[in-house]
């Protein structure tokens, strides 16, 4: 059995897809459905259970012999998040509790973290694991600060020898885009929001640069489909001697003017796009640039392409299209 935290959240319920499409008739989802379209993500899927986080140690303890694999994609995901004991709670303890959980159980764990733990970039997008080059990131806000918390932490256990899950593997998270994020609100990638921006009025609507070294739009992010990033994860599902922290992205940085074209040319629309002031709260904690360094990632064997940009954004396209 393969446990999925998160599993009908974003990046979550395409692993879960994957995980059917390739035969696995065994996968348990760990998530809150709640009142909102969540339950969509799942609606085509066979699953074993959905079990709600609050039940899931208790699940884990009356199943632990069938148990061969967590991918841990749940999370408060929002970077917003205010609530920075909400998000310690959430993120950081309850990671650790799986942590500690599988270590003991010999069950293999595979978890989320993000590329926001890199903060401002100053330090460079190097995914290297030691404890020593973690404490020089600074994240910019709460939610990276506990995703990065957690890093740190297992790095250290890692360091001292604490006994470890047979497979521990973090994943750093760079801009994920595709199906199945509708229900993400204001946190969806600007991929679909460019989308919804084009749908509605015509135009896309872009931060004004407020960074001497940028211009207006060319701020740039790495931006990956979440289908790449489910490659990733199933590649580690099928080589369990592979432990590690890696950056998951392209290692291709891209501006939001060359993602705004990308949308307008898959739509067959003219361009027309808005420069807006970055909101003043968020300027300081603003990210101009984030680009992956997946040296490491493919040092562990992982050989296959990632989608371009453009490639990417017309088959989401379609995607939303198809069910607008």
């Amino acid at each position: 059995m393969i446990v999925v935290t998160g599993g009908a959240g974003f990046i979550g319920s395409n692993l879960v897809a994957a995980l059917e499409q390739r035969g696995e008739t065994e996968t348990l989802v760990c998530d809150r459905l709640g009142k909102d379209a969540k339950w969509r993500n799942l609606a085509m899927r066979e699953v074993s259970a959905i079990v709600p986080p609050e039940n899931l140690f208790d699940f884990l303890n009356g199943s632990a012999g069938a148990v061969d694999a967590i991918v841990h994609m749940g999370a408060i995901s929002d970077t917003t998040e205010s609530d920075a004991a909400l998000l310690m709670e959430n993120n950081t303890m309850f990671s650790l509790a799986l942590w500690e959980w599988c270590a003991a159980h010999n069950v293999r764990l595979i978890y989320a973290s993000s590329a926001a733990t890199y903060g401002d970039g100053a330090n460079g997008f190097d995914d290297d694991p030691s404890p020593e080059a973690l404490a020089r990131l600074c994240p910019l806000n709460a939610y990276a600060w506990s995703k990065h918390l957690f890093d740190r932490r297992v790095a250290r256990m890692l360091a001292n020898g604490v006994s470890a899950p047979p497979q521990t593997v973090g994943l750093k998270f760079f801009n994920v885009y595709g199906p199945n994020e509708e229900h993400k609100g204001a946190q969806r990638s600007v991929v679909h929001q460019a989308w919804g921006q084009v749908v509605d009025d015509g135009r896309v609507r872009l931060f004004r640069s407020h960074h001497p070294d940028y211009g207006d739009g060319e701020q740039s992010r790495d931006f990956i489909h979440v289908d790449d990033c489910v490659a990733v994860m199933l590649w580690l599902l099928d080589h369990g001697d592979v432990s590690g922290l890696f950056n998951v992205g392209t290692g291709t940085a891209r501006s939001f003017l060359d993602l705004a074209r990308a949308v307008f040319a898959s739509m067959g629309r003219a361009e027309e796009i808005q420069f807006i002031d970055t909101p003043a709260p968020l300027r300081r904690r603003y990210q101009n640039y984030t680009c992956a360094r997946i040296d490491r990632l493919r040092e562990a064997g992982y050989d296959a392409p990632f989608t371009t940009l453009e490639d990417g954004i017309g088959r989401y396209v379609r995607t939303l299209v198809a069910v607008d």
